[in-house]
């Protein structure tokens, strides 16, 4: 009776076994990397619009705040300037693009231009970074975008928010060259600058996963990819201060802003693993001046004056 009873069994074990064994492989996605899950809880959930905060944002002018910076780049601090503009405008969200006209597919967006121009040297550099992000509604940001340029080369890097993170980066170095990669979706640090101005309330804190920005993965040539990190906030009287860290990548990112609406960014540091053999120095951005403008519409010989306004004459 034993010997029939096993050899009814046989076949139901190695059905088992050979289920356990060819089981696919886990892939660890961003919600996998931290403790708690980094996704928008509240994804898709319209914002109530203050009529303070659409005077400002809906005025049809863009804020233009310059700084003052000192750049970590080659183990050396470089001075040079920082540039921030934030605007609305009405965006496409399939095709991802401004659009050039409001109709009843356009959502409306806070974009921000980020620029930075400093020297290594002989040769300049010149960075910018744009973020549009959404103001109706809580989403992560629908589109990034970096572009470097140095007397070496030039790069691009561009990342869509469609039903996953679809990166693309565009480079001059044989180690970059062209990539593609698409990602579960996360926080994304080049989206942050952006939340504080909708709402600080909306930054993400703890124990959270995030691509860290484009510029980073660009200038310490790191594969693009989900991060560890820890996110703080702390909300002072007149300035509050937001702080991230990545333990395993050795980078910190101190944003500090006005606690009052319109949360107006007034200074920022960010440090990063040593330069070779080199300490680690902390890049820094203090406010000099902030205007409100259509700046798009000052493009005469004699608008050049108006920069004076923001300190970056000559």
């Amino acid at each position: 009776m034993f010997r029939s009873t096993l050899v009814l069994l046989l076949p139901i074990f190695a059905f088992l076994f050979l289920s356990g064994c060819t089981q696919p492989e886990k892939v660890f996605g961003a919600k996998d990397l931290a403790i708690e899950s980094s996704e928008i809880k509240i994804a898709g959930k319209p914002r109530v619009l203050t009529n303070e905060f659409k005077a400002y944002w809906f005025a049809g002018t863009a804020e233009i705040t310059s700084y003052e910076l000192m750049q970590e780049r080659y183990g050396e601090l470089r001075k040079g300037t920082a540039v921030t503009v934030f605007v609305s405008e009405d965006f496409l969200p399939g095709t991802q693009v401004k659009a050039e006209q409001s109709r009843k597919e356009t959502i409306p967006v806070l974009k921000l231009n980020s620029t930075k121009k400093f020297l290594t040297g002989i040769y300049p550099y010149s960075i910018m970074t744009s973020a549009f992000s959404p103001i109706t509604k809580k989403d992560h940001a629908i589109k990034l975008s970096t572009s470097v340029q140095e007397w070496c080369g030039q790069v691009y890097m561009q990342l869509n928010n469609r039903s996953k993170f679809e990166f693309v980066g565009h480079s001059y170095f044989e180690g970059d060259a062209d990539q593609k990669a698409s990602l579960d979706k996360t926080w994304l640090e080049d989206e942050l600058w952006n939340l504080i101005r909708i709402n600080p309330e909306d930054l993400p804190t703890g124990d959270i996963t995030i691509i860290p920005s484009l510029e980073f993965h660009r200038m310490r040539h790191k594969k693009f990819a989900v991060q560890n990190a820890v996110a703080s906030l702390k909300q002072g009287d007149s300035i509050s201060t937001y702080l991230l860290k990545y333990p395993e990548l050795e980078r910190e990112l101190k944003i500090y802003f006005n606690s009052s609406f319109p949360f107006e960014i007034e200074k920022w540091e960010e440090t990063n693993s040593a330069w070779g053999s080199n300490q680690r120095l902390t890049t820094t951005a203090t406010r000099m001046k902030r205007i409100k403008n259509a700046y798009w519409s000052r493009n005469s010989n004699a608008d050049v004056a108006l920069r004076d306004s923001l300190s970056l004459n000559p």
